[in-house]
């Protein structure tokens, strides 16, 4: 239809200046609908947290310079956030050794003591925090859960994933950054699996 539409166009001057306007439109759709879907987040710096745990202990981000943290938003009453969990507590301990950090942050309504039951059930591994609407909204606008934010060891967020967090994209992008050492360097290419 478009190339239809460029064909018929007519060929006087200003018929030029709208086939070149509507080209440059169609190219930066493309340009846009083609982008990795958070490649903006590459250069942005992971704002600032101090927050305490469901244990009272004082979690900052910035203690975690030099690894690769997840945050992850979830919630008891959200089915996948459910699921997703017994996964996130494996690769925490699976890849621990090699610089990853998970911090699971709720997401509002949230009791404590219900958190802590559910924490102490599936026996997560890594700090839980109760969170609020603007600590979420401080990462993303994304209403969606689970969500996970990337955070590179250089404590720049480079994707942002709304829903469960799948093996595949784990492997895509998580472990390529667990492969580069604080200096920049590569790792080993060794799995654990």
């Amino acid at each position: 239809m478009l190339s239809v539409a460029l064909l018929n166009a007519d060929y006087t001057d200003e018929g030029r200046i709208n086939r070149m306007t509507l080209l440059g439109i169609v190219l930066a759709a493309i340009v846009i609908l083609f982008s990795p879907a958070r490649g903006l987040g590459q250069e942005t710096k992971a704002p600032q947290l101090e927050l305490r745990d469901l244990d009272g202990r004082v979690v900052r981000l910035s203690d975690y310079q030099g690894k690769v943290v997840l945050i992850n938003f979830w919630a008891t009453w959200c089915p996948p956030c459910r699921a997703e969990m017994p996964d996130l507590v494996r690769r925490q301990r699976e890849y621990r050794k090699q610089g990853l950090q998970i911090i699971g942050i709720t997401y509002p309504p949230e009791k404590k003591d219900r958190v802590r039951r559910f924490a102490r059930s599936i026996k997560v591994n890594y700090p839980i925090i109760l969170g609020t609407r603007q600590i979420k909204a401080r990462f993303s606008s994304d209403e969606t859960l689970p969500l996970t934010i990337v955070i590179d060891r250089e404590g720049k967020i480079t994707d942002i994933i709304s829903g469960i967090l799948l093996r595949d994209e784990f492997d895509e992008k998580i472990k390529p950054l667990l492969m580069k050492n604080a200096e920049g360097g590569r790792r080993s290419a060794k799995s654990n699996h």
